[in-house]
């Protein structure tokens, strides 16, 4: 079986060596060691030496020498624009009372799972909110992964609980 020890942020492996990707979802990235299909449906075992969040864009070096490429994988999210900054950074306080996952977005809008009942709450607050499907790489708060939470762009950020 293919095994991928080692995890390279986007632009610290060679792209030209990408042999698959693996999409996952947000709950999905956070792994240490875990028997994982491509997106071509080969086995491989990511077997890391700790617990990393996994982005989109991070290549998972095979054995071989190949890579295995991360894509975050759509799902449901809910996309919070805020008339002010002061509104942005009032919800973004309800939302980390909550212990809620929150990516921000590089308009400076903030984007969290779609959950009706904080979804409601926002409005409620003054959000207005845009319910759709697309990756969610929330930030990764202050015990991140040192130089990994913000690896991926404003809109790519890790989070380092799961």
């Amino acid at each position: 079986m293919r095994r991928a020890c080692r995890r390279h942020a986007p632009g610290d492996w060679p792209r030209a060596a990408e042999a698959a990707t693996v999409t996952l979802a947000f709950d999905d990235r956070h792994k240490r060691r875990f028997r994982l299909r491509d997106d071509a449906g080969e086995v491989f075992l990511l077997d890391l030496p700790s617990a990393v969040l996994l982005g989109e864009g991070d290549g998972l070096a095979l054995e071989d020498g190949r890579y295995v490429r991360v894509v975050a994988a759509p799902e449901p999210v809910a996309d919070l624009a805020c008339a002010t900054k002061t509104e942005a950074a009032r919800l973004a306080w309800h939302i980390g009372n909550r212990h809620v996952p929150l990516q921000v977005l590089a308009d400076g809008g903030l984007r969290i799972r779609d959950d009706h009942v904080l979804v409601a709450m926002l409005e409620g607050l003054g959000a207005t909110v845009r319910c759709h499907t697309a990756p969610f790489a929330p930030e990764g708060g202050a015990y991140a992964e040192a130089g990994h939470a913000h690896a991926h762009g404003r809109e790519g950020a890790g989070h380092a609980h799961g």
